[in-house]
């Protein structure tokens, strides 16, 4: 009797460790950024994007970012900063995310640990996967006119990536909204390239553009190979 109680033990103790191992691989899309936002993740042939746009407030390393409200003081801004559009938390850090200087972008120290601002080759391989500019725009950009205007022509999201347009914070205002969506592409380059791939709301094509490192753009975090 004894021995039959040890196995069932046994069984019931495998069992559950399974279940445990089970419940923590479907977490393994789930990722929370130094504020506490949460985010899930999509795989993109060889690639492991976030789904939504960053909108940490913290470096990795817990350090705050500045929120710089003026618009001189973000024209004359040389180091990290990121604002919300317009100034406004409630209505857009969901679903747009918040918008960062390239200071910020490029500490290195911005997205979770495991992961990085995505860069110039991370969309090159991104839309030589999803078949050319033409293609990607298609396949990444949320679809309908909830979020872009009309006519957002082509846009299926097959992908799952759910591109939205955030606008852009430039050096005179907040600009384009529902227009246009810009995504830093960090080379991690002592240079400090500022390139940025950008889709709009008339043309189905992921374009890119070099932009003032001051301007504040959207980011995606790629995860680390």
């Amino acid at each position: 009797m004894k021995n039959i109680l040890k196995i069932q033990g046994i069984i019931f103790l495998t069992f559950t460790l399974l279940i445990i191992h089970s419940c923590k691989k479907s977490d393994d899309n789930v990722i929370t950024d130094s504020d506490g936002n949460i985010y899930t993740s999509l795989t993109i042939g060889t690639q492991i994007w976030m789904k939504e746009n960053l909108k940490t407030t913290k470096f990795e390393d817990g350090t705050s970012i500045a929120n710089v409200t003026d618009q001189a003081e973000w024209d004359g801004l040389t180091t990290p900063a990121y604002c919300w559009y317009n100034n406004d938390e409630a209505a857009f850090k969901v679903p747009y995310g918040a918008l960062y200087n390239w200071y910020a972008v490029n500490t290195g120290n911005l997205c979770p640990s495991g992961w990085h601002v995505s860069t110039y080759e991370d969309w090159a391989a991104l839309i030589i996967y999803l078949d050319g500019d033409s293609a990607a725009g298609c396949k990444i950009k949320e679809a309908g006119t909830t979020h872009w205007n009309n006519p957002n022509a082509g846009a299926t999201n097959e992908s799952g990536f759910t591109a939205l347009p955030g606008g852009m914070r430039g050096n005179i205002s907040f600009w384009n909204i529902g227009i246009f969506g810009g995504w830093w592409s960090y080379t991690g380059d002592p240079g400090g390239f500022d390139l940025c791939h950008y889709l709009t709301y008339d043309e189905v094509a992921v374009g890119i553009l070099s932009y003032s490192e001051s301007y504040g753009m959207s980011v995606r975090c790629v995860r680390d190979i």
